[in-house]
């Protein structure tokens, strides 16, 4: 899918060493992926999974032969660690995750995957003396306190340790980090997730079927290029310090991006309904960019149309299923 992505991009020259991308299989990840790739940057994708289907959504068959991909589980400090010393690896984007639904239906797993993989990721950082790391955390975080007026889930409270982890090894080992929280995230290869939803409702308009989006009121649209181009921005130069920071791309609200939707796909019957998102939506991906440097930006308008361009593509080559 080489129309997507070409906003977002890389410096090899900023890279000495392959960075490794744990979740590699995931919305985000392979979003990294591709930006490395048409970098010239190498990557080694870590997943439990070695499937390529969602990279597979946005990259040409010799590119994704140009990513070395390691099957490990995340929380095996074993795995990682000999995927940053086999590989030689300079830098590390650490998105691997079960999102809020698994983990309320497996808080074990959730754990083990959120908080323990997090850990093995920073061990072998400390390990390797590695200063160019960033994480995913999540505005899910904002739930956790006691006092926050914000919806707590067990994913929210994973990673808000992630992040009090991301700070004692900056305190105690000097192990540097960058915790970005994405907000809702929208794009080709989003199909999990409670928030996918906006997605779906794109998806649905390619195929001409009539969609519900399960909230409504504020959110965040946040297109998936331009958080991977975050992530790959963070990691491009080394950090100090421990410092976790909101990423939102637009906020908005449901009922206009499916107005905006419509207007691209006029006939699409695509509404929202339920309740708001329980999630602060804030306009400060500014405080980001200030200490990571630009990573680019869209418009909803922008990435809904890309999004719903690529969707027709993919419905009508039969690489994703019209059924959302």
């Amino acid at each position: 899918m080489e129309s997507l992505n070409r906003q977002f991009t890389a410096r090899a020259e900023d890279f000495d060493r392959p960075v490794l991308v744990t979740g590699a299989g995931g919305c985000i990840g392979s979003w990294a992926l591709a930006i490395l790739v048409r970098a010239g940057v190498p990557a080694v994708a870590f997943d439990l999974d070695a499937s390529s289907h969602r990279p597979g959504l946005l990259m040409a068959a010799d590119e994704l032969a140009r990513v070395t991909w390691v099957e490990g589980d995340i929380a095996d400090p074993e795995a990682v660690d000999r995927a940053v010393s086999a590989h030689g690896i300079g830098a590390i984007l650490h998105l691997a995750a079960l999102q809020v639904p698994f983990c309320k239906a497996d808080p074990v797993a959730g754990a083990r995957v959120n908080v323990v993989g997090t850990a093995a990721v920073f061990e072998a950082a400390r390990r390797h003396g590695l200063r160019r790391l960033a994480y995913a955390s999540s505005v899910a975080a904002h739930g956790a306190p006691a006092e926050s007026a914000y919806l707590a889930t067990l994913y929210g409270a994973y990673k808000a340790c992630d992040e009090a982890m991301a700070r004692v090894y900056w305190q105690d080992w000097g192990v540097p980090s960058v915790g970005i929280r994405p907000g809702v995230v929208y794009g080709v290869g989003r199909d999990q997730g409670m928030t996918s939803k906006t997605t779906a409702a794109i998806l649905a308009a390619a195929a001409g079927r009539a969609y519900e989006v399960p909230f409504r009121g504020l959110t965040s649209y946040l297109y998936a290029g331009e958080i991977a181009s975050a992530f790959v921005r963070a990691v491009s130069h080394e950090r100090d310090g421990a410092p976790a920071f909101d990423c939102n791309g637009t906020c908005a609200s449901v009922e206009e991006a499916l107005e905006t939707l419509v207007r691209l796909a006029p006939g699409a019957q695509v509404r929202a309904g339920g309740d708001a998102v329980p999630f602060p939506f804030r306009d400060e991906d500014s405080l980001l960019r200030a200490h990571i440097g630009d990573y680019g930006s869209i418009s909803v308008e922008d990435g809904t149309a890309e999004t719903l361009d690529a969707f027709r593509i993919l419905l009508q080559d039969g690489r994703v299923s019209a059924d959302v």
